[in-house]
């Protein structure tokens, strides 16, 4: 490689403000231009530093760490200038870390502070192994020196002459910038003045000359603003591109020095990061060593379980033995490889929770296979009862981090985060950062909003863009032909796309890890720089999970699991409810595992509401199962995966289970009684990783860790190891007398493992948090559903799932009250679930708490006014009465909604006009008010409208609830329908699940989409709502003809068709092919319309209405009939076929209306 210069000032996607180029395509670059050294220097952070050093040495370029931020002086009224800092050794790593992490905690500490800085006086602390350069731009001198400041552009080199002797430079760059050539004649004088070198950049932004625009595109992104804005700021070139080493050399060919300074620093700058295997946390005990203290309270816990397991002190004794020989393997291997102190840190944290109430999880992962953690309460399932294995979790044989997965309540988990930042300090505590990509979807987006496109079009782009998750634009391209086609006909959907696939991958933007915590032994910005979150409320580190478990730091999975919370409400008011009754409390973790009637609810997939078994196709897997045990429970959850459905080993489970296969150990004619043990739980299926480690231990002789290893590469799939370790397998087997035959088609077995084989000690952990839903289900039915609603209350989709489901179960659903309603769900005394007021759209919970608040203090709200001068109208807006009006929360005032609408505009006004008179007490204004408000009372019971249409109320209860609740426009038509159609199924029916069986639904349209299929032919997907239920509908092109002409919103239909679902996600959908109306059922149907009107109630009024309302509507084919009463008999009247209707909704509503809702009947014909 060449050495005639070396960039020096770079930066990467991770430099979100301006950078575009990915770090592996500027290190290949590097490697493409012969440079054989590259730096990195992204604005403000350290981000990509370790990902970059590691890429380098791949290609073999010396890596340059280094970073370019903002230094503050007071010379110019606290200024900030630019500065890049380069390490030239480990100690100056180190500084850079430690500088830029004060940058971010200072910014964090000082909220008004927008700007990432670093002081002069911090510099000066921490400058041992770094290089300066003052920058070409917006740097110190540079500034000075344009604004005529010789002494003080002195005063800095002084600085750095001072405290960077020989490590300090001025940069200049000829990349096409406003009074460049003034500031390169300045530089020029003052460095050969004062002595102090120059060095050449090219101020890095992207990668080629042509990707300038893309460049623009990016800052435009960033800016949030359209490239065609007046507001918007480019002040970067199209020369800021990767320039070659030959390219430089042309463009400083008049100041070669410039370039061959570039070099020098290269060769100064040589940083080795050396990691360590674990730098784990220590667990302060101060008495005894963590080995011992491990083993304490391992062995105290261990008794303390065993107490609880076996009750029997004979069994105890007898069992005790076999716990504590494989308790005390466990913490010979864990003290041998150094992790005591990760187990006590977990059990600390867990324990603190568990004693603050905080409800922690089972301990899901490979964790449940460890009895120490088992004795230490880390984990709730004994791992020998269910043959879970620890070397699964640690192997001694091939050492990595452990890795707890932790699950705790939704709402407290951070609290348990900040308990463990109190416990080891808030500097060895951190959160972990997760950088968010610009996604093929995404991207299109944002590329149209830079271009000033609206949004509905940037949308209809996006939206052609398949749903498979990781999928790029090329691949979408290639896929859709909608959108391939878009992009030939349209040229700002090419050009769209054109630069969204130079965007497309790059970093966006910076989050939090949904989990991960790290403590380290020391000071977090020893060993990861920190960041500061945009809110400026925690600090996290700049490496990712990955970074940071290259230089050894331990992650803790502190997760947060929504369902443990939902558990946790549902005991607390059931023990409330307990306790009022005096009854004995529960405790869900006591529960019997073997409860039959949970599993009775199991075995009939009412399973809406339980953890892992919602989605249509574990139900469908549920009714073919019909598992009836634990163990059946843990396979049903290891089985719901891709490869075991897609490769017909669930229909050999399921036909073993039932009795229909016979069961081998594990296939017939390859069977071996050593298997028996290993595979009996599972019907000799090989399902589990734990019985593929066993089978080889007790096959070939394996130790579990050896059997861990040989685990891991069959489900890596790595050729060569497997071909090694088939050779030790076949050994192994011959030892203990097996037949290499036989040992040949086990281990060829073992390989197609890889497929479908899952952690056991995974899927018990979530199997038994499985099962305590279920017995919550089973025996409080109304307060777990309350629960569940409480969880999803801001998730209006899931809200109506939810409401279904409870309606299904017969529990009543008390609607939302202004007298009662709470934010949340809950349980009254009638053991009926009362809707949240939170689930209510556009409301809000400190309006509704505020409410809530009000309302403890007054009791109650005696009218409509008497509520709009007690609430805070701050919080409580005219708006927002408006949703509480239409989602019927105000109906206990005893009011249409639609006259207290109407009414709306005047008493607020009027409640804040009585409010400003009793503010500024002119009582004599009161008795007006007070009047005018009692004529408006009047005026309201005379003009109280006699008729209100249903379906109004329908919509906007539809429109704040998102859903039908007090009624239903399907339920009216109920009766009716069955009478025409025999069988009607509902999306809650058990032969919804029929596959490719036809079936007739009823329901209403609530959303429509048209689409283009690829042979460029419509078809239409609508939802269709039947009250029980919602489901997806399609009706392709060739059904559409005769069809769509029903496909309306909100219009009530039948159709005819069959479902396919999804095996493995949670969604089904329903293939039309016919629909009808109501009024066509009517039409096919009815014989005739009977109206009955007694002699009594006949007049001169009653016939002219009739007469009018029948002449509106004789327009169809159904006759009409007049059954006249007078006395005891009756005169049948035909009308005649110039009489006869058209069936529709008004008609008899009209009629209903003249002569009541019981003399108006449908006789129909005899269809079944």
């Amino acid at each position: 490689m060449e050495e005639k210069f070396s960039h020096l000032s770079v930066h990467s996607d991770y430099s979100m403000v301006d950078g575009i180029c990915k770090l592996e395509v500027l290190v290949k670059q590097a490697y493409d231009f012969k440079m054989p050294y590259l730096a990195l220097t992204d604005y403000n952070n350290l981000f990509g530093i370790l990902k970059f050093y590691k890429i380098s040495q791949k290609y073999g370029i010396k890596p340059i760490i280094g970073l370019e931020t903002k230094i503050i002086s007071s010379d110019f009224g606290d200024t900030f200038f630019d500065i890049i800092l380069l390490a030239s050794n480990y100690t100056g790593y180190k500084n850079l870390l430690i500088l830029i992490s004060k940058a971010y905690n200072f910014k964090k500490n000082n909220k008004n502070i927008s700007v990432v800085f670093i002081f002069r006086k911090w510099l000066t602390e921490f400058r041992k192994g770094l290089i300066i350069i003052s920058s070409s731009e917006n740097g110190d001198i540079f500034q000075s020196l344009l604004k005529n400041n010789y002494l003080i552009a002195k005063n800095y080199l002084e600085y750095y002459h001072k405290y960077f002797p020989r490590a300090c430079y001025i940069e200049i760059s000829r990349i096409g910038k406003e009074n460049e050539r003034n500031y390169l004649d300045l530089v020029a004088d003052f460095s050969y003045q004062n002595r102090i070198p120059i060095v050449a950049t090219n101020k890095v932004r992207f990668l080629k000359e042509e990707d300038f625009y893309a460049h623009t595109v990016r800052l435009s992104i960033n800016q949030g603003i359209s490239i065609y804005d007046k507001n918007f700021k480019n002040n970067y070139t199209r020369k800021q591109y990767f320039r070659s080493q030959d390219e430089m050399c042309f463009l400083f060919k008049d100041t070669p020095e410039v370039l061959v300074n570039s070099i020098e620093i290269a060769k100064r700058c040589n940083v080795l990061l050396q990691y360590k295997k674990k730098l784990l946390p220590v667990f302060y005990d101060n008495v005894i060593s963590e080995d011992k203290f491990l083993i304490k309270k391992s062995k105290k816990g261990l008794e303390e379980r065993l107490k609880f397991i076996f009750p029997n002190k004979e069994q105890r004794i007898s069992m005790s033995k076999k716990y504590f020989n494989r308790l005390n393997n466990e913490l010979k291997i864990i003290n041998q490889i150094g992790f005591p102190g990760y187990f006590l840190v977990v059990m600390e944290f867990i324990n603190w929770s568990k004693k603050n109430n905080i409800p922690v999880g089972p301990g899901r992962g490979s964790g449940a296979g460890s009895l120490v953690a088992y004795a230490l309460k880390i984990t709730e399932l004994d791992p020998i009862k269910l043959n879970l294995l620890f070397e699964r979790f640690l192997n001694p044989e091939r050492v990595s981090m452990p890795d707890f997965d932790i699950d705790f309540c939704m709402d407290r988990r951070d609290e348990v985060i900040n308990h463990v930042s109190k416990i080891y300090g808030k500097e060895l505590v951190s959160q972990i950062i997760t950088f968010g990509t610009m996604t093929a979807k995404s991207v299109v987006r944002d590329v149209g909003r830079a271009f000033g496109h609206p949004y509905g079009f940037m949308n209809s782009i996006s939206k052609l863009i398949p749903l498979d998750p990781g999928i790029c634009l090329d691949s979408a391209l290639k896929i859709s032909n909608e959108l391939s086609d878009l992009c030939k006909t349209n040229s700002d959907a090419r050009h769209i796309i054109f630069i969204a696939k130079k965007l497309e991958g790059l970093i966006k933007h910076v989050g939090k890890h949904a989990g991960g915590v790290i403590i380290a032994p020391k000071k977090i910005f020893n060993f990861s720089p920190l960041y500061c979150d945009a809110f400026g409320k925690n600090l996290i580190t700049q490496f990712d999970k990955d970074d940071l478990e290259q230089i050894g730091l331990v992650k803790f999975d502190f997760l947060g699991l929504k369902t443990l919370t939902i558990i946790h409400n549902a005991v607390k008011v059931i023990n409330e409810k307990r306790n009022i009754l005096c009854k004995k409390c529960i405790d869900i973790k006591l529960i019997s595992l073997k409860d039959k009637n949970v599993f009775n609810l199991l075995q009939q997939s009412d399973t809406i509401g339980i953890f892992q078994l919602e989605s249509s196709g574990m139900k469908d897997l549920i009714l073919r199962l019909k598992p009836d045990s634990f163990e059946d429970l843990i396979a049903l959850i290891a089985l719901f995966r891709p490869g075991p459905l897609q490769s017909g080993m669930v229909d050999n489970f399921i036909n073993r289970k039932n009795g229909k296969e016979r069961i081998s150990y594990p296939i017939e004619k390859l069977e071996h009684d050593l298997l028996r043990p290993i595979l009996q739980s599972t019907y000799g299926i090989i399902l589990y990783q734990e019985q593929v480690m066993k089978i080889v231990q007790v096959l070939a002789g394996y130790t579990l860790g050896a059997a861990d290893i040989l685990r891991r590469v069959i489900s890596k799939k790595k050729l060569l190891e497997m071909k090694q370790q088939r050779s030790i397998f076949l050994n192994g087997a011959k030892k203990n007398n097996i037949s290499t035959t036989f040992a040949e088609k086990i281990f060829s077995l073992l390989e197609n493992f890889a497929d479908y084989g899952f952690n056991k000690s995974h899927s018990a952990a979530y199997a038994l948090i499985s099962y305590q839903t279920l017995w919550l289900k089973t025996y409080y039915p109304t307060y777990f559903m309350s629960s569940v609603m409480s969880s999803e209350i801001d998730n209006t989709e899931r809200i109506i799932t939810l409401v279904n489901e409870v309606k299904r179960m017969n529990i009543r659903i008390v609607p939302p009250s202004i007298k009662y309603s709470e934010y949340f769900f809950y349980v009254n005394d009638k053991n009926h679930i009362v809707y949240g007021m939170g689930a209510i759209k556009g409301v809000g919970k400190i309006a509704i708490n505020s409410i809530v608040k009000i309302r403890k203090k007054y009791k109650q709200f005696s009218s409509f006014f008497d509520l709009c001068i007690k609430i805070d109208h701050k919080k409580i807006t005219k708006k927002i009465l408006e949703k509480l009006i239409m989602s019927g929360v105000l109906d206990t005032f005893n009011r249409c909604r639609i006259e207290l609408l109407r009414q709306l505009n005047y008493v607020f006004r009027s409640s804040v006009k009585y409010l400003e008179y009793k503010m500024l007490k002119q009582k004599s204004l009161f008795g007006s008010l007070s009047t005018e408000l009692k004529a408006l009372n009047k005026s309201y019971i005379k003009n109280k409208p006699s008729f209100v249409l249903k379906k109004d109320i329908y919509m906007y209860e539809y429109e704040t609830l998102g859903f039908y609740l007090t009624n239903h426009p399907v339920r009216r038509y109920f009766k009716e329908v069955k009478r025409y159609v025999k069988d009607i199924s509902f999306t809650t029916s058990k032969n919804f699940f029929n596959k490719n069986k036809e079936i007739s639904l009823f329901g209403v349209i609530i959303s429509i989409n048209k689409r283009i299929d690829r042979n460029n032919k419509m078809y239409i997907t609508f939802v269709l709502d039947d009250y029980y239920g919602r489901i997806g509908i399609v009706i392709f092109s060739k059904f559409l003809k005769d069809n769509e002409k029903y496909i309306k919103n909100n219009h009530v239909i039948y159709v005819n068709g069959f479902v396919k679902f999804d095996l493995y996600v949670n969604k089904q959908t329903f293939i039309a092919t016919s629909c009808k109306s109501i009024v066509d059922l009517r039409e096919k149907n009815i014989n005739f319309i009977k109206l009955i009107i007694y002699e009594k109630n006949i007049s001169t009024l009653i016939l002219d209405k009739l007469y009018n309302i029948l002449k509106k509507y004789n327009t169809g084919i159904v006759p009409v009939y007049i059954y006249y009463f007078k006395d005891k008999s009756f005169t049948k009247l035909s009308l005649g076929k110039k009489w006869n209707v058209f069936p529709i909704d008004e008609l008899f509503n009209d009629l209903k209306y003249i002569l009541g809702k019981d003399n108006v009947k449908l006789k129909c014909k005899n269809i079944y």
